[in-house]
């Protein structure tokens, strides 16, 4: 149980911190994650030069650590605790896996976004297209993981559990 709060502790922590230091982005990082094209994705980052395009690469050193906090966080939770016992069989192994699989698509993600703010690529398509990809699946795991909390709480009080 130790190892829930941790990984969930250091999620929280890192998430706030990151909102924190990610606040004076605007427009904020949302809007480059759902940039699906490379003029949608420069139509950010040219408002980010300098100094909000530097800290925008920083945070992406601490997001990693956030991702592999919340993957685990989110096995953990599944797998050490009684909150999903009233799902079975598939749904409990979805359950399982939605954090880290939002983790490995937020790693994706990362990895998309530091090597295209690197230097101008436009003229390459397909990592825009993927980055926000990936960040939609991160967004819709996320969500959904979420969602499965507030069944598995609802559902075990239902039950008397």
């Amino acid at each position: 149980m130790r190892g829930v709060w941790l990984a969930g502790g250091a999620a929280l922590a890192l998430l706030c911190a990151l909102g924190a230091y990610l606040a004076p982005l605007q427009p904020n990082i949302l809007a480059l994650q759902f940039a699906f094209t490379p003029r949608a994705f420069g139509e950010v980052v040219h408002q980010w030069t300098g100094e909000p395009l530097h800290r925008f690469r920083m945070h992406l050193v601490a997001d990693y650590a956030l991702l592999v906090s919340y993957g685990l966080f989110g096995y953990l939770l599944s797998t050490r605790t009684q909150v999903f016992q009233a799902f079975e069989g598939r749904r409990q192994r979805w359950v399982t896996w939605t954090l880290p699989l939002a983790a490995a698509f937020d790693a994706v993600e990362n990895s998309f976004h530091l090597w295209l703010t690197e230097v101008p690529r436009f003229g390459i398509v397909w990592p825009y297209l993927a980055a926000a990809l990936a960040a939609s699946m991160k967004w819709v795991l996320l969500f959904g993981f979420g969602l499965a909390v507030v069944l598995a709480l609802v559902r075990g009080r239902a039950s008397g559990a």
